[in-house]
């Protein structure tokens, strides 16, 4: 007798394990299955995000930027330190210590809400129709058990892309794991990619001693991000030691030589160039991994690019089988796959109850997106070339951080905020960032977006002095062309 759940969950990254979580504590008999395996070979829930993504590469960040403070900054604040020095054994032993605590919580959590957490690979068995139940093979090593659920919720992320002629060996051409586990500060380090993994890892090592060169193949840095916030980033950037942004470049080779990888491309001039590295960075973007799922043998849709095929509320072609996260469309963000999760588990509720509801699609619109550099960027909604693009009458306002007391007080003066609203309604349509801690300040322009707020409504909240958010404060002043402080 195969053992049945209501719902099972293939994946447990933050899309997979945050459903798995939802479904239980709605009442649902759930299980997780999940193939990760930590560099100790143990299972290790959370998949990509909190093994090798976004948690570790904070935790890189936070120790690489305290060490470039100590050495280039804090001298400002009347502060010296003789003979600094790094130990990158133990910074990448605090940092898996992280990550070690946190895919442990995970478990705990299933535990406290009664999720079954299986490992191994799960794949979709073929289904009869008059059966109201998919199988589900899980493969762990040498042992192989199939289970039954009446929903299915595919939440199995994304793996890096590859470059064909520069295979990853995780030795001298790195993918984002072998990044994060470096043990030594590279003299040289190559990073193909000016993406957000290419821009974070890039940060970490050049602060803590790399020379650093950056190849996009783009014509332009950061062409997903506001045009003046780009701009401004890579003024930031081209005045930081050890750090050079080359766009427009054509790869033509990577070759491993010796105790050097030699990169052969042609530059936006058209001139053939070579860079040699000690260690080489491959950050050319992420796929979606739907490998073993069974997908061809369930006739599971997925488009040109490989992403599973949803509607709206995440629902694919197949009866009861839903897919979240990296692995279908929109932003490749953790929080977006982990409210995809939390939506879809409150469906199968409704489903499951015969509830009548109206499902509330995720808006891809209020979702923020941040590049953790120094300083930092982030931005929700639409920048401006994508407002003059869709013909949208626009007003903007900007206020810059070295007008404000308390980054002055902090030292960190660099970058702006500015605030896009509708030229008619003078609601927000976007709010763009670069400066210290714009991680945390993006928070208050996505619940202002959520609310469909208006550039007056931000101006008119008191915000709290000194603070970092009154040049958000000010951002909305200046909307309407009555800054205060400059």
């Amino acid at each position: 007798m195969l053992e049945t759940f209501d719902v099972a969950i293939i994946g447990a990254g933050p899309g997979g394990y945050v459903a798995a979580i939802r479904c239980a504590q709605l009442g649902l008999n759930t299980v997780c299955i999940d193939e990760w395996k930590n560099s100790r070979g143990k299972a290790s829930l959370g998949g990509t995000c909190l093994n090798v993504g976004c948690i570790p590469s904070k935790a890189l960040l936070e120790s690489s930027e305290n060490y470039f403070k100590i050495q280039h900054k804090i001298s400002a604040h009347g502060i010296s330190a003789e003979n600094v020095s790094v130990n990158i054994p133990t910074m990448i032993a605090r940092k898996d210590k992280i990550v070690t605590t946190f895919t442990a919580g995970i478990t705990s959590l299933f535990k406290k809400n009664k999720v079954k957490s299986m490992h191994g690979r799960g794949t979709l068995l073929n289904r009869e129709e008059s059966i109201n139940a998919w199988k589900i093979k899980v493969d762990n090593s040498d042992a192989t058990e199939t289970i039954e659920a009446k929903h299915v919720i595919v939440a199995t992320g994304s793996i890096p892309r590859q470059l064909s002629f520069a295979p990853v060996d995780n030795e001298m051409i790195l993918d984002n794991a072998g990044a994060l586990a470096l043990m030594e500060v590279p003299k040289r380090l190559g990073v193909i990619g000016a993406g957000v993994i290419g821009l974070e890892m890039g940060s970490v090592w050049r602060r803590l001693g790399a020379e650093v060169t950056i190849l996009e193949a783009m014509p332009g840095f950061l062409m997903a991000a506001d045009e003046q916030i780009a701009k401004e980033a890579k003024s930031i950037f081209a005045k930081e030691p050890g750090l050079q942004i080359n766009t427009g470049v054509n790869i033509k080779s990577v070759k491993v030589s010796g105790n050097s990888v030699v990169v052969g491309y042609g530059d936006s001039n058209n001139q053939e160039q070579v860079m040699e590295v000690d260690k080489l960075i491959v950050a050319i973007g992420r796929i979606p991994n739907t490998i073993g799922l069974g997908l061809e043998e369930n006739g599971l849709s997925v488009d040109e690019r490989g992403f599973i095929i949803v509607d709206q509320n995440c629902r694919t072609n197949l009866t009861n089988v839903y897919a979240v996260g990296d692995v279908v469309r929109g932003p490749m963000l953790a929080h977006k796959a982990s409210e995809e999760g939390v939506a879809v588990a409150e469906m199968i509720k409704h489903l499951e109850t015969n509830q009548t509801s109206v499902d509330e699609a995720i808006d891809f619109n209020t979702i923020p997106w941040v590049i953790y550099t120094a300083p930092e960027i982030a931005w929700v909604g639409k920048n401006e070339q994508e407002l003059r693009a869709a013909g949208i009458a626009y007003k903007a306002g900007q206020f810059p951080f070295i007008a404000n007391g308390r980054a002055r007080a902090i030292n960190e003066t660099s970058g702006f905020i500015k605030i896009l609203a509708d030229e008619k309604t003078d609601r927000v349509l976007g709010v763009h960032m670069i400066g210290p801690h714009v991680s945390e300040l993006i928070s208050e322009a996505v619940m202002a977006m959520k609310f469909s707020a208006s550039s007056q409504d931000i101006a008119c909240i008191v915000h709290a002095h000194p603070s970092l958010s009154e040049v958000f404060h000010e951002a909305a002043l200046g909307v309407d062309k009555r800054t205060l402080h400059i």
